[in-house]
């Protein structure tokens, strides 16, 4: 009966200047969302409309999110805007969760127009943590902020967001996210009802996984005769039942092999971070050796911190590069053949010395996985990764904590040694890039763009190059500097003031680069890049610090930005342990 037919509401509404995504999205406190009227609304309106209408009638819009508090109730406006912006199906994760890269996945697979992604990946949940949204589009990548190069999407949302006036909801719609299954809806002035359809959010990624890797091998290394032992920390965040289902269930890892697997609002009170820091608790209990190898994911389930016995930690750089190395230990790649590697600028060149040994072509992009997205569209790579703890293959177009862990059980499978003794393998063979990357938070916009305008204008002045600095008994000395710019192979779009660069002879590097910028503070990151040919089982503690002290203290600035705010926090973000 036409009076059972649900109403579509047009809601007046006035804009807010501040809904611009930075590299992952929006991102604000949840108190922003929950405070502000008509916030969340603004925004989800603002993606629907830079769809044109044609293509938005009758489509397909995945959701999902990595089950941090306000998510569900986000879904439930999405749901409804979907409904009135004339979306004809929504995909959703069972419960409203779903991995980032399953959802690229998702996307891809029901050939979806799109991706709404509820997360403020590694950031802090609960009442007091962020809340974060991103789309991603049809080929499952999400589009870097206003201002880089070729992000009209992006553009155009923020453009919408500054100038809207009203919003269309279905208020009397409500969906059942804890049933599997479709539910219908009819919608006043619609001819078709609208659909949402609830999935099991773990199912079409595992599929994927299968036609990667070898599940046969991988099941006799984890739960064989001489099976290994491992410890995988999902930190609370969405990765729990992907780890629980495809290591525990399929592959046969004890069920205690798996910590921290129940997807939590506030992530357990912790901070779903993958590194040193906040997976403390895996490194401590892989220090006494009972365990050969261990990992642990993010909020979101698209980063990855890889672990050996004992402990042995290895820094991302190094992980793409030993999986590069070992690409064919994959099946996936023995079918498709390898198109090419690809890092972000700031991660140290490890990568590149695989490349140069094995012929594969080498990019080197700014920070941002779309630029890895689009090189794949292309069909010019197939694995990249980037020093955040992100690494992933052409398989979707997000990096992927699970399957960097794939790809390490994979290798070692095959080589049947430990990750420590692959790892010093890989030094033997190609030298070893000590790495590490600064963090000086919370400085005063002003002070960290003029600081990085001096930097910039002393290492490209002519009389910077060919410059000597002494550290210890080593010389270095300056090959090239510059601020990097990169112009994409495939559509010729350039991309400027992507950071700063000081090249030595020796192919070590020092990066500085402006990011995290909000209306007030920024963050100077400061990455060091020291190769080694001969030195390469020096204590990280202190071979690190050799491209950072004494003469480039001073010539470089390093001390000048420590003075530049009291308030100064500085952070080592991926150092390892002795």
């Amino acid at each position: 009966m036409a009076d059972s037919r649900l109403q579509v509401l047009t809601v007046p509404t006035a804009p807010y200047p501040d809904q611009r995504p930075g590299t992952g999205g929006l991102r604000k406190k949840v108190h922003v969302f929950q405070s502000r009227r008509n916030y969340l609304h603004n925004f989800i309106q603002s993606i629907f409309s830079s769809i044109d209408l044609r293509d938005r009638q009758g489509s397909t819009v995945v959701v999902g999110g990595d089950g941090r508090f306000f998510n569900r109730t986000a879904i439930g406006v999405i749901v409804q805007m979907a409904a009135a912006n004339g979306v004809g199906r929504m995909i959703i994760g069972h419960h409203g969760i779903m991995s980032t890269p399953a959802i690229s996945c998702v996307i891809r697979k029901y050939k979806a127009i799109g991706g709404i992604i509820l997360t403020a990946s590694h950031n802090p949940g609960g009442p007091g943590g962020d809340f974060g949204i991103k789309f991603n589009t049809a080929n499952g990548v999400f589009l870097l902020h206003p201002g880089a190069a070729k992000d009209a999407v992006s553009n155009k949302i923020f453009q919408i967001s500054r100038t809207i006036e009203e919003f269309a909801i279905c208020p009397g719609l409500h969906v059942d996210l804890t049933t599997l299954g479709k539910q219908m809806f009819d919608l006043e002035n619609k001819f078709k009802p609208f659909t949402v359809e609830i999935v099991d959010s773990v199912e079409s990624y595992a599929n994927l996984l299968r036609n990667i890797f070898d599940f046969a091998a991988l099941k006799e290394l984890l739960s064989g005769e001489k099976h290994i032992k491992i410890r995988l920390d999902a930190m609370h965040g969405v990765v729990g039942p992907y780890v629980r289902r495809i290591l525990c269930e399929e592959l046969g890892c004890p069920v205690n092999s798996a910590i921290n697997c129940l997807p939590l609002e506030d992530f357990g009170g912790q901070h779903p971070d993958p590194n040193l820091t906040y997976a403390a608790d895996l490194v401590d209990g892989m220090r006494d050796g009972q365990y050969d190898f261990g990992a642990a994911f993010d909020g979101d389930g698209d980063r990855n911190m890889i672990l050996g016995k004992h402990g042995f930690f290895v820094t991302p750089p190094d992980s793409v590069a030993v999986i590069a190395d070992n690409i064919f230990c994959i099946p996936y790649f023995q079918h498709t053949g390898v198109r090419g590697f690809a890092r972000s600028m700031p991660t140290s060149a490890a990568l590149d010395r695989v490349a140069k040994a094995t012929k594969i072509e080498l990019y080197e992009t700014p920070t941002g996985w779309k630029f890895f997205g689009n090189l794949m569209d292309a069909g010019r790579l197939s694995l990249c990764g980037e020093e955040s703890f992100g690494t992933g293959g052409d398989h979707v177009r997000e990096k992927d904590g699970l399957w960097a862990v794939l790809a390490w059980l994979s290798i070692l499978a095959a080589r049947k040694q430990s990750v420590e003794d692959i790892l010093k393998d890989h030094w033997r063979k190609y030298g070893r890039n000590y790495f590490t990357r600064y963090d000086y938070n919370n400085i005063d916009i002003d002070t960290a763009c003029e600081t990085m305008e001096d930097l910039e204008m002393m290492i490209v002045d002519k009389s910077f190059a060919k410059q000597r600095f002494a550290v210890e008994d080593k010389i270095y000395k300056v090959e090239k500097a510059d601020n990097f710019e990169y112009t994409d192979p495939v559509d010729s779009t350039i991309s400027r003031n992507q950071g700063l660069r000081i090249i030595f002879t020796d192919g070590s590097r020092i990066i500085y680069r402006l990011s995290g910028t909000r209306c007030d503070v920024a963050t100077v990151r400061i990455y060091i890049d020291s190769y080694e040919k001969e030195q390469i089982f020096e204590d990280t503690q202190v071979k690190k610090k050799n491209l950072i002290k004494n003469d480039f203290r001073e010539k470089l600035n390093v001390s000048q930005i420590k003075q530049t705010k009291k308030s100064l926090k500085l952070k080592s973000t991926t150092s390892t342990p002795k």
